[in-house]
């Protein structure tokens, strides 16, 4: 028996429930410990944390837990409601916090918690607490429209927000900082946050003003500065670009190999200005194949330790929005001397593979390299030449053709050797939002994933994983690309849910493998459940990140995995190469093993968390253009698919991935009610069912611009499918409870996200490999 587990076993046990004292006998007992020696182990820990002050003897001998040390940190989540969430513990459920206990801690805050009740035993209840202090607040400024109104309370004016985070809560303006004029969009520093003497708003002094309400874009703009994403490079650092050359210069070359005599090409979107990888192909004379994948040696030019190295790694990524792009490098060197344009000498880290017909590395080869691109392609000509065979595109390109159908089959192997070893294959389509040059949107279309970009794909993950497992077998800290083996628990739930529809696994969640997702992705290709059973199973996967540790990637079924192909636009890439450098240059030993062994780690933590940013303001964006377009389009009716069914209502998505909530109210057919274990809205009268993945007819009915939502409700119930999933009730035709009674609105939207975060995963359940970007968000 382990003390360190015994102690923290007694610590959990009293810490769970801090008003009971327990005698040794009757913690031994809860805690499943019996024999003289258990009893001596547990008396020598209670008199070790009774000396630590963890615990407390009562006044006839017994124990419990110490109340001071009943104080525990973790973030803080709020709901509009009030109330709110705190996640302490990764392990354990969250703990409830009553609107009257949040000291008017807001989202995100970092707080320090009491527990006033424990969780119930054998249930994922947790405990309730009250917060006790604020540690860190998670907002230190705001952004929106300074306003004028007759309620300022001698103020100079209000910052109207409109971030639903902060929703009900005012910000009034000090006469300390600048003085906008209404209408102006500005950002100001939180200098008093909600408190006892004003609990519905703050104040605060306005910062900077960054353009006008009726300025085109503004609206993005704001969301950008809500994210603290970094939108302006600093004059050093833009000096600092200007200073380094636009062209190769001639001593750069030198101790490359010059590959220049190669087809290279490059293959992007139509609108792509930032080309970070070139690749060629050929067969060899033993049926193998030759794959080059050469990426832009970013980090020959940013340096360690310069401005440009400091800036792009506290913007951590590029961040891709409807009408912009927000680089992480300066566009005079990620559209310039960093980008491998057509006929330009440039500078490069080479990945050269030798890959047999099973689709396995047999050889490889990373080097430092010149190249010079033949042609820059983009995905629709590929796509023309390989798919639609064009005359026209295939004359143009004659020299390249072959090349590109040797790629075709090379793709192909690759592409089956990852179903072999079970890569999980989701489809997943991304909208494209056309905009106006007013800056609003006009049109919203899926982006198809043709052979080439699927192409290009496999390419940059055979790189990735050749690079990965090179540098972990010379074992020296390194940066890697993870996607853990999801939880048990919530991979148990998973297989439940599916046995509620039919659908049988034999797999131990404890030793799950990526084969057996695949294989239940495969059964229900094409049925009617596939849609409900990928969502269920990407709820029950962990989130990729990058880690010093390399653990595996288990979506991609891959051992090894990291970051390389994209250094323009990802700092972890751009790290990649400088390890690679630094260990090409320096050699392999003890002391070069040091140099980086302290902050790979800090890299890794840092670029999943800036990575994490960029997504967050990604969607943002999207939804607030997609909720704008759909203010065009009220009353019009679409065809539509379930995408989530709660107790309150449901989402819908439609064909051009516009998602929005048929609340419960809207339901006035019949009384709904919620059955947990099918996910389903079944009628109490008529039995009329809604699950995931089900299609119906939906109409438009709102759309609020602000809180990024869209409303619709159900054209015809009546042709909802029946079920027997709802077991008959007594009283029938019972009219007390009409769903129309469920009139909790729109604020049960965010009450809806953070619960589906904590049901399905604290920490996310995403991981889009995201090689590079599609057509028209790499620019």
């Amino acid at each position: 028996m382990q003390d360190n587990k015994l102690k923290n076993e007694i610590e959990q046990e009293l810490q769970s429930h801090p008003d009971q004292s327990y005698s040794v006998e009757k913690l031994a007992d809860d805690l499943n410990y019996h024999g003289s020696s258990a009893f001596k182990l547990i008396v020598s820990e209670l008199a070790a944390l009774e000396r630590d002050r963890a615990v407390v003897v009562t006044g006839n001998g017994d124990f419990k837990i110490n109340p001071s040390e009943l104080k525990l940190e973790g973030i803080f989540h709020s709901n509009p409601k009030g109330f709110g969430f705190v996640r302490y513990d990764d392990e354990l459920p969250d703990a409830f916090i009553a609107p009257d206990e949040t000291m008017h801690a807001m989202n995100l805050d970092k707080v320090e918690i009491q527990i006033t009740k424990p969780g119930e035993k054998d249930s994922d209840r947790g405990p309730q607490a009250k917060v006790v202090n604020i540690l860190e607040h998670h907002y230190t400024h705001v952004v929106g429209e300074f306003r004028q109104t007759d309620d300022d309370h001698g103020y100079l004016g209000q910052v109207i927000l409109k971030d639903k985070k902060l929703s009900g809560l005012k910000f009034y303006v000090v006469d300390a900082g600048l003085h906008p004029t209404p209408g102006e969009v500005v950002t100001a520093d939180i200098t008093e946050y909600p408190s006892n003497e004003h609990p519905d708003y703050m104040v605060g002094i306005v910062k900077q003003v960054i353009g006008s309400v009726d300025d085109p874009g503004i609206d993005i703009l704001q969301v950008v500065y809500a994210h603290d994403v970094p939108s302006q490079f600093p004059e050093d650092v833009l000096e600092e670009a200007d200073a380094i050359p636009d062209h190769v210069l001639p001593e750069e070359t030198k101790g490359r190999e010059d590959i220049t005599d190669q087809d290279l090409v490059t293959i992007d979107g139509e609108s792509s200005k930032d080309l970070d990888d070139a690749v060629t192909a050929w067969k060899l004379p033993n049926g193998n194949y030759h794959l080059g994948v050469h990426i832009a040696d970013v980090s020959h030019y940013v340096k360690q330790g310069t401005l440009l190295d400091r800036e792009a790694y506290k913007r951590g990524t590029s961040v891709y929005l409807t009408d912009r792009v927000i680089p992480m490098l300066p566009r005079r060197l990620s559209n310039g001397i960093c980008s491998l344009n057509e006929g330009q000498l440039r500078l490069c880290l080479s990945c050269d593979m030798e890959i047999n017909q099973q689709g396995k590395v047999i050889k490889k080869r990373i080097h430092p390299s010149v190249m010079k691109s033949k042609a820059r392609m983009t995905y629709t000509a590929v796509n023309n030449i390989l798919e639609s065979k064009d005359k026209k595109t295939r004359e143009e390109y004659h020299d390249l053709v072959p090349m590109f159908e040797t790629m075709a089959e090379l793709h192909r192997i690759l592409y089956k050797q990852r179903k072999r070893r079970g890569a999980i294959d989701f489809d997943d389509d991304e909208a494209e939002i056309i905009m106006n040059k007013e800056g609003k949107p006009v049109d919203i279309k899926l982006r198809t994933r043709g052979l080439a970009e699927r192409m290009i794909e496999s390419f940059m993950l055979a790189a990735n994983e050749t690079v990965a497992e090179t540098y972990y077998k010379l074992k020296v800290p390194f940066i890697y690309r993870v996607h853990e083996t999801p939880d048990p628990t919530r991979v148990k739930d998973f297989f439940e849910f599916l046995t509620a529809f039919g659908i049988e696994v034999k797999a131990d969640p404890d030793h799950l493998t990526p084969k057996t997702l695949q294989n239940i992705l495969g059964k229900v290709k094409g049925l009617p459940e596939e849609t409900m059973v990928s969502v269920m199973m990407l709820r029950s996967l962990q989130q990729a990140k990058y880690s010093d540790k390399c653990v595996g990637h288990f979506g991609l079924g891959a051992k090894y995995y990291t970051h390389f192909t994209s250094p323009i636009r990802r700092y972890p890439d751009l790290f990649v190469h400088r390890l690679i450098h630094y260990y090409e240059d320096n050699g392999i030993n003890d002391e070069t093993r040091q140099t980086y062994a302290d902050q790979v780690g800090e890299v890794a933590v840092h670029c999943s968390e800036t990575e994490r940013r960029g997504v967050d303001t990604e969607r943002d964006v999207d939804s607030m253009m997609k909720a704008e377009y759909m203010t065009q389009h009220i009353g019009e009716e679409y065809d539509a698919v379930v995408s989530s069914v709660m107790k309150f209502g449901m989402f819908v998505e439609l064909p051009n991935t516009v998602e929005g909530l048929i609340h419960i109210s809207k339901m006035d057919d019949d009384y709904y009610e919620y059955v947990e274990k099918y996910m389903a809205l079944v009628g109490r009268n008529t039995r009329r069912t809604y699950k995931i993945g089900q299609t119906l007819r939906v109409k438009c009915v709102a759309a609020d611009v602000d809180q990024m939502t869209v409303d619709f409700e159900i054209v015809k119930p009546e042709d909802a499918p029946l079920s027997e999933l709802l077991p008959k009730q007594e009283h029938k035709n019972d009219k007390h409870h009409h769903s129309g009674k469920h009139s909790d609105g729109k604020n049960r939207r965010q009450s809806y996200k953070n619960q589906d975060r904590r049901k399905n995963g604290k920490k996310g359940h995403s991981f889009k490999i995201r090689t590079k970007p599609s057509n028209s968000r790499k620019k």
